[in-house]
């Protein structure tokens, strides 16, 4: 593990895993905690079945497993589904995943005819397996929080983009803004951090096969914008967003996500983009490839670390919701 460890945790009982996802940001967590991470293998067969083998008892603990169900989405789901079955053959007493990103989250309701709910279908599968709470971080759609019958601690991104902003002066003359309608509330809840005003980028297709126009309500003349989304996949809307708004007479744009799914076409599309910069956590794991220098990164560890502390101490994880200076002030 990099970096000193935290002061060591007292409660001995408490033990935290890491799967294949992420571990970068499961020794981040870990550190905050001051527990080292528990001891385990993941591995496959010849044919690619995932074997799972827990090196430690854990009888008794409260264990706290750290997954994305980032790309590969399906193994890596099926990984969190084999450990939880495992700490729950292995008697433990309480199984907590941690789900930085919650994948399969934009399929959350029907919208067309014959279409799966498949958020609600992995929420299913994580209880059966024998999940006790769930901690997730900026879920696509809030309401995912009620597809599980046990607890949900629903973590905020929005305070930590905030503390970055407010710390490079970049809340200066600023603006926040939405890319679609769909956003406000997420941009709204950043704008209140920033002490900002907010800007909607309303899309529109006049016919099929005819460009979208992109109409910006609000003022961004003379203002740094700053665009915030829960994710960015393929930086289709936040590139085409942000050329939208230097036309409207913006100075300069940066665009901000919790997570970097960043698929297909994104990496060349933010180089080539009139963005500054693109600020997201490390909710997921980025492979070098995908570290370029518009992207600046920075750790949801210490906040997640945070509230595994405050809920194995059965302590509300409310403050958590606030950037670090309104805590400060606090």
């Amino acid at each position: 593990m990099e970096g000193a460890m935290s002061e060591k945790y007292y409660d001995s009982k408490l033990k935290i895993f890491a799967l294949n996802s992420n571990k970068p940001l499961a020794e981040k967590i870990a550190e905050e905690v001051g527990v080292e991470l528990g001891k385990t293998s993941v591995d496959r067969f010849s044919d690619g079945e995932i074997r799972i083998n827990i090196e430690q008892s854990i009888r008794g603990d409260h264990v706290y497993v750290i997954q994305s169900t980032s790309a590969p989405v399906n193994d890596n789901l099926m990984e969190l589904l084999i450990m939880v079955d495992a700490l729950r053959r292995a008697s433990a007493e309480t199984i907590n995943v941690v789900i930085p990103y919650y994948g399969y989250a934009r399929q959350d309701r029907k919208a067309r005819s014959r279409e799966p709910i498949t958020a609600k279908l992995v929420a299913n599968m994580l209880e059966r397996a024998g999940v006790n709470r769930v901690v997730a971080l900026d879920l696509h759609a809030a309401q995912i929080q009620g597809f599980f019958d046990v607890p949900v601690d629903h973590m905020m991104g929005a305070p930590l983009l905030a503390d970055y902003f407010i710390t490079n002066h970049l809340d200066q003359d600023a603006v926040v803004v939405s890319p679609d309608h769909g956003g406000v509330t997420r941009a709204r809840a950043l704008a209140e951090f920033l002490k900002a005003p907010i800007a909607i980028i309303d899309k529109r297709r006049p016919k099929a096969n005819v460009a979208e126009v992109m109409n910006i309500i609000g003022d961004v003349k003379g203002k740094r914008c700053i665009m915030i989304d829960d994710m960015i996949d393929t930086a289709g809307t936040i590139t085409l967003g942000a050329q939208a708004l230097i036309d409207a007479g913006a100075t300069e744009v940066y665009a901000s996500c919790t997570h970097p799914v960043l698929s297909g076409p994104a990496i060349d599309r933010i180089q080539n983009s009139v963005l500054k910069e693109v600020v997201v956590t490390d909710s997921i794991q980025l492979p070098k490839e995908k570290q370029i220098g518009k992207i600046r990164q920075i750790s949801v560890g210490p906040l997640i670390g945070d509230a595994i502390k405050r809920i194995n101490e059965n302590k509300p994880v409310s403050p958590l919701f606030h950037n670090r200076f309104h805590r400060e002030k606090a």
